[in-house]
């Protein structure tokens, strides 16, 4: 995986998630409407950002309910700004060596970095299906993403992170490898857009 990957994903992730009119519409990550994904995005994307610097994870040590109050009126700036920091420090090549911890759990730093690029794809792709736009992920970037989904796949289920594998078919794209390896099924629509 390489850094490079990062900016451009996280450029299109940006585009998608500003365009997003409605909080309430259903999202394809089971459990969240867009709100309550926007309240994840807004959560974790500190404890990454400190997982990628080494440094001690953000307080509370426990997530927020989906109704936490994250998604302020500023939460568009909020999100651009702290994507902003995320590409920043898993573009500098020492983010991607040796280990480093999400919060108490070690891991290889390279599988957080992993976890950046996870978050830019699937749920920029989430955050388009509920509001009805189109997604244009880097080839190269769906199929890291796909990899990383299929190294992590067991684990992350186990976790509750990702739902059972989607069947694809062959012809099937990166993207949508990658989103079927992570529990989504590529062909889902939001029922308020149609």
């Amino acid at each position: 995986m390489t850094a490079s990957l990062l900016r451009p994903a996280a450029a299109e992730f940006l585009r998608i998630a500003s365009a997003v009119p409605d909080l309430t519409a259903p999202t394809p990550c089971a459990g969240y409407d867009v709100r309550g994904l926007l309240n994840h995005l807004l959560y974790w994307g500190p404890w990454l950002i400190a997982a990628g610097r080494r440094a001690a994870p953000p307080s509370p040590s426990s997530p927020p309910s989906p109704a936490a109050a994250l998604v302020g009126a500023e939460w568009r700036a909020d999100l651009e700004k702290q994507t902003e920091t995320l590409v920043s420090v898993f573009e500098t090549p020492s983010a991607w060596t040796g280990t480093t911890s999400l919060g108490s759990a070690p891991m290889p730093s390279a599988v957080v970095g992993a976890m950046v690029l996870g978050e830019f794809v699937l749920h920029g792709w989430d955050l388009a299906r509920a509001s009805g736009q189109s997604c244009s992920y880097a080839p190269e970037a769906a199929t890291a993403v796909y990899e990383s989904a299929v190294a992590m796949g067991e684990q992350a289920r186990s976790m509750g992170v990702y739902g059972p594998v989607v069947a694809v078919p062959a012809e099937a794209s990166p993207l949508e490898r990658a989103l079927g390896a992570a529990g989504r099924d590529p062909g889902w629509s939001c029922p308020q857009v149609g």
